[in-house]
């Protein structure tokens, strides 16, 4: 059975922190390795990224495995959230052995933020320790294979594309070979994810079935909306598309760097433009190592590619999609389903 989420790569758990109400929108979402980590790569290709550990993933450097990847909110302030997913992690003795005892580990957890700073109203509410924690725990609580909530939660609570609420979306696939790709994304671009001509997502055109699109009246009227909100909301100086790929196919770190490459297309197709200077896009990939590859066809890492940043499209939509609209002290950021009307998945 398969759920069409980064869950759906076996071993891989989702967990969400949710931080609403009394001038917060925030929070983390952190993907857990299986025990004994997974192999992983990263390519950052925004001009003002905010990551941590994420020199370690180089495939010229020693570290192989990852134990978790931490997705959060509250822009660097935020990435206090991987202490506490490191901290839950070593009480259990998951990590580098680096001692004598079984106990002396120290865990990989590699990080990146989003900008949402005072989105909530107070810019001083962002995620901490504490709320790794909680980000990581619902993760282990939440069972192999288990659904993953999108929309308005975790690291995609203060999330905004443009003008629009974003969020999380998540998406998988299984291959002909029978190996499995997956990706989870916290959408928050200053670029658009709409054609403002026609009020289709960028993301949608690569779904391969007939659009139909809004009326000609409703993309006039949702012009005028973004425009009011627009003129209220503070401009948006930083903000940060992430995104994790997941597959269960056997590959190294290099190939698992070529795959969070790769995953950038996906995000090139959904959101216009992309990784400018102002922007953090960040792009991890973990490799299960479940399914060897066809080590007599050199080519096959291919399909595994170019799932990657299938799913990363599909992800986006679906994140914005899920968003719900919200209007606070913050500011104003109507959803796509408000603006333009929801289509069935």
């Amino acid at each position: 059975m398969t759920v069409d989420a980064l869950t759906d790569v076996a071993g891989i758990r989702v967990g969400h922190a949710t931080l609403r109400g009394d001038g917060w929108l925030t929070g983390t979402t952190v993907v857990l390795a299986p025990d004994g980590g997974a192999v992983a790569g990263v390519d950052v290709r925004g001009g003002g990224p905010g990551t941590k550990e994420t020199d370690a993933l180089d495939p010229r450097n020693l570290v192989r495995r990852v134990d978790a990847v931490v997705l959060t909110g509250g822009s660097a302030y935020g990435l206090d959230a991987a202490s506490g997913v490191m901290s839950w992690l070593e009480e259990r003795g998951r990590g580098v052995r680096v001692g004598p005892d079984a106990s002396h580990v120290v865990p990989v957890v590699p990080a990146a933020c989003v900008f949402d700073l005072g989105r909530g109203g107070d810019f001083r509410a962002r995620p901490d320790a504490a709320t790794g924690r909680a980000a990581v725990e619902a993760a282990e609580a939440s069972g192999p294979g288990a659904p993953v909530p999108q929309g308005c939660v975790g690291a995609g609570t203060g999330a905004a594309v443009g003008p629009l609420k974003g969020g999380v979306g998540s998406a998988g696939v299984v291959l002909d070979s029978g190996v499995r790709v997956a990706a989870l994304v916290v959408a928050n671009a200053v670029g658009s994810v709409v054609d403002p001509g026609t009020g289709v997502l960028y993301a949608d055109l690569f779904e391969g079935r007939p659009l139909a699109g809004p009326s000609a009246a409703r993309v006039e009227a949702a012009r005028r909306r973004l425009s009011e909100v627009a003129a209220r909301n503070a401009p948006p100086p930083l903000n940060t598309t992430l995104a994790v790929v997941a597959t269960d196919a056997d590959l190294s770190k290099a190939q698992a760097q070529k795959l969070a490459g790769t995953a950038h297309d996906g995000l090139a197709r959904a959101v216009r433009p992309v990784h400018l200077l102002h922007d953090g896009d960040t792009v991890f990939a973990m490799a299960t190592g479940r399914r060897p590859l066809d080590v007599d066809e050199p080519l096959a890492l291919n399909a595994v590619l170019a799932a990657g940043a299938d799913m990363v499209t599909r992800a986006i939509g679906r994140a914005v999609r899920s968003a719900e609209s919200v209007d606070g002290p913050g500011g104003s950021w109507p959803s796509y389903g408000e603006l333009y009307g929801s289509r069935a998945e």
